[in-house]
């Protein structure tokens, strides 16, 4: 059965503030962002029969549905990570067609950086298990964490394919050009290839400012059948096309590190929804990495693969650049609490609704959002559209 317009995300919002917000918890981020996007939603509580989310902990979708005072018919914790949050509307959209919930609630909320300097958890669910084969096979070895991972993801693209520091610093810059344009962007200054390129190095060979930040932050929506959408007081978005994939769990179990699941989620979704790549007026990918944005727009069949690189050259990606791409400002420039997907399915929302202000896409119709967990572990790739 295709998910082809059965179901629209009615409602979008984060939390009031997104950086560095010391007082607050996960689970607080998680009911604030749900608060905020039933209210976008013109809908109550109450109404609330399906409730999605993922690393609060365990049974995450209990405690959350506890913490709201919600009795779900139907809860969903699946977790792979930054992908999650794309993942449960594919979840969402499939429980509401066969009539177990009727009104989705999808939230997110994570104390990335405060977590740091405070006993207790940060809301992202990951840590290292001593029975894992990661753990066994790959930390000892150095490989401890998303940014030795993926950079050596991106040493092995860099030898195969010839990329260079260069293309990979222009994702960079482009995302930050786009961030100055929101007045919500944690960074704003100006940015340029020369300030990537003499920035520190992280993991060789990312710098610092081919990672992502790591701030405060929490995002809900909700997601709500064809006939109930078409009442809504916003204009609904709906979920033309979706896919999910997951190929491994550690960087060992890769066949090609310079491959990931974004090359079989984005083909079910454009299978879906029935577009071609041409016809998408906005993408928002995960950009945990300068290389995870590039990459995936390989994966995706936006570019052959391997030319990744030239295709985000001479600033393709930022405003004017006739590729716009991570409009909020990413990962790399707005926000990223630790598991980013719930950040970039909101902007698609506000680009499709038109509400994005000097960031706006003018006359976008067509979204595709690609999310990434894990060590490029597991993606969820969403076409969403407007009427």
């Amino acid at each position: 059965m295709s998910l082809k317009n059965k179901v629209a995300i009615v409602g979008a919002d984060e939390t009031d503030e997104i950086g560095i917000v010391p007082d607050m918890t996960p689970i607080m981020m998680h009911a604030q962002a749900a608060r905020n996007a039933l209210r976008d939603a013109g809908i109550d509580k109450s109404e609330v029969d399906g409730v999605f989310t993922a690393g609060s902990g365990m049974m995450a979708s209990t405690q959350l549905s506890e913490y709201l005072g919600i009795v779900p018919k139907y809860t969903d914790c699946t977790m792979t990570g930054g992908s999650s949050f794309v993942i449960h509307v594919e979840h969402a959209a499939a429980a509401i067609a066969a009539g177990i919930c009727s009104v989705a609630l999808i939230t997110h909320g994570e104390t990335g950086f405060s977590a740091r300097n405070r006993r207790g958890p940060r809301g992202g669910g990951f840590g290292f298990d001593a029975t894992m084969p990661a753990t066994q096979f790959e930390v000892p070895f150095g490989v401890g964490g998303a940014p030795s991972a993926y950079s050596m993801a991106a040493m092995r693209h860099m030898h195969e394919y010839g990329t260079t520091s260069e293309q990979l610093a222009e994702v960079a810059v482009a995302t930050r050009k786009w961030a100055q344009l929101n007045p919500r962007a944690f960074m704003r200054d100006d940015l340029t290839i020369d300030d990537v390129l003499a920035s520190r190095y992280v993991s060789y060979p990312f710098h610092i400012y081919d990672c992502c930040l790591v701030t405060d932050a929490g995002g809900a929506v909700v997601v709500v059948g064809a006939d109930r959408a078409r009442a809504m007081k916003k204009k609904p978005v709906w979920v033309l096309g979706s896919g999910e994939a997951s190929t491994h769990q550690s960087m060992l179990g890769m066949d090609d590190v310079t491959r990931t699941p974004a090359r079989y989620s984005g083909k079910a979704a454009f299978e879906m929804a029935g577009v071609k790549h041409a016809d998408i007026d906005v993408v928002e990918v995960y950009d945990s990495f300068t290389y995870t944005a590039m990459v995936t727009l390989e994966e995706l069949g936006f570019c052959a693969k391997g030319e990744g690189g030239p295709f985000v050259s001479n600033q393709r990606t930022a405003p004017g650049g006739g590729f716009p791409m991570n409009t909020n400002g990413g990962g790399l420039s707005y926000t990223h609490p630790g598991m980013y997907g719930m950040f970039i399915l909101i902007e698609a929302v506000r680009q499709l609704r038109g509400e994005c202000g000097a960031r706006q896409v003018p006359g976008a119709k067509l979204a595709l959002v690609n999310a990434t967990g894990g060590m490029l572990s597991a993606t969820g790739t969403l076409i969403l559209g407007a009427d």
